[in-house]
């Protein structure tokens, strides 16, 4: 289902305009010149992982597809781009009937990646494909270092299941499209009503420091909440002391209460302490949430701690400290005339941001025990030894999208890519990326 239709108001009434200006400059010029029809291929990339990260994971792709369909120049827009005389009339024309007419590739939402996977390919005329260079850049930069933190944390955190509530600490479409990121990831649920309503993530929230701080003492709050959501409900427990407060909220629910959440303070010593006290109160079936500020290296470091689930909000949302994926949308091959075959096209530079020109392909190479030990990247035919271990998928053929699905499968198959990298992929130490990327040239054989 194309989310758009549903009419909700975090959308917008078009896409278009979720790009750079130079994107439409460079249009008026190739058009101009005779070039903008020109068969071109376009990939997305990233050179490197953040600092210390040992893979990658693709999300947003869904919410890409929904944008190349929704890339659109409608009157206001065309007459925005007319008064600002950013484009001339016979670019204006061309806008008006822009339709992505072409093919798009790409690495199924969930599969982890290396430096130089060729996440997406863009394929058309260069015209129809550089104007989505800067809405597909931002959607999958934003939502893969989200989904990134997310596959840490929740590999952090084992069986216990993972909230994501960072709605407050970012801005609110960032905040709907984060949770989406994070369920691919592994995060259980989400506190964004706007997510739960647009993604079918599943929703949780009960009570903030200020509903106990509305009532006259702790007792009245939870008895107030208790009435009104039943004994299954969560209780927060710090807003004063917290030995006072386990044992008010057992005698108000009882020891039926759902589970008591914990904001503050040592969070290894004073989930130990509320352990034993609800137990001592024969609230052995309770459970403990922890939130404030966690990060992966928080929630492995409670590990030991008798906790049942992590709130996670600030960091998660930031990418814990790494915000963007650093991918890029480069020309990798053109025609050189009309009907004329794709030749190879790269920039060359100093400083790192060489590229490596032609149309790839990519494929996981696995070692005797099933598990991934290279990520092999070429040009030209495929080798039969990598042809059942292609990793791009056909997302979009003709200007149609074929490869929609639901967010489960996505979040399923992070699961299943995690589990296939080799052990070492779950450290949370600084290291390199856990295989390394091979370049398989056309022609080499291997």
């Amino acid at each position: 289902m194309n989310t758009a239709d549903l009419g909700l108001p975090v959308d917008v009434p078009s896409t278009a305009l979720f790009t750079d200006q130079y994107e439409l400059t460079m249009l008026r010029a190739a058009l101009k010149a005779g070039t903008a029809g020109r068969r071109s291929v376009f990939e997305v990339f990233t050179r490197r992982l953040p600092d210390g990260r040992r893979y990658g994971v693709v999300a947003g792709t869904g919410r890409v597809l929904d944008a190349v369909e929704n890339f659109r120049f409608d009157a206001d827009v065309l007459r925005f781009l007319r008064e600002k005389d950013i484009v001339d009339e016979q670019t204006l024309d061309w806008l008006a009937q822009y339709r992505f007419s072409g093919d798009i590739w790409g690495y199924p939402e969930g599969e982890v990646y290396f430096p130089g996977s060729p996440i997406m390919r863009v394929e058309g005329t260069f015209g129809e494909c550089v104007l989505l260079e800067t809405v597909i850049l931002s959607i999958l930069n934003h939502d893969s270092a989200i989904a990134a933190a997310a596959s840490r944390m929740s590999s952090a955190a084992g069986d216990r299941p993972l909230i994501e509530m960072g709605a407050r600490r970012t801005h609110e479409l960032a905040a709907v499209a984060a949770a989406r990121s994070a369920y691919v990831g592994g995060f259980a649920t989400t506190s964004d009503l706007a997510a739960g309503f647009r993604y079918n993530i599943p929703t949780v929230g009960t009570s903030a420091h200020a509903f106990t701080l509305l009532h006259d003492n702790e007792r009245d709050a939870f008895r107030a909440q208790v009435d009104a959501l039943g004994r299954d409900t969560t209780l927060l427990v710090d807003t004063y002391d917290v030995a006072e407060a386990v044992r008010t909220a057992v005698e108000v629910a009882g020891p039926e209460l759902g589970a008591v959440r914990i904001d503050s303070g040592d969070l290894l010593l004073v989930a130990h302490r509320v352990r034993q006290q609800l137990d001592e109160l024969g609230a052995t079936r309770t459970k403990i949430v922890v939130t404030s500020d966690l990060d992966e290296y928080a929630i492995a470091s409670l590990a030991a701690a008798p906790v049942d689930a992590y709130g996670v909000g600030t960091q998660l949302v930031t990418g814990s400290g790494h915000p963007t994926a650093s991918m890029v949308y480069k020309l990798v091959a053109r025609e050189s005339g009309d009907g004329a075959p794709l030749v190879p096209v790269a920039k060359k530079s100093s400083g790192g941001k060489t590229s490596i020109g032609g149309r790839k392909w990519a494929a996981r190479r696995l070692d005797a025990d099933g598990h991934a030990e290279a990520e092999v990247i070429g040009t030209g035919p495929v080798p039969a030894d990598l042809a059942d271990r292609q990793l791009l998928v056909e997302l979009v053929k003709g200007g149609e999208v074929v490869a929609r699905e639901p967010l489960d499968a996505a979040r399923d198959r992070h699961a299943a890519a995690r589990a296939g990298l080799p052990l070492s992929a779950t450290q949370l130490s600084r290291g390199e990326p856990v295989i390394p990327t091979e370049y398989a040239h056309e022609g080499s054989g291997n």
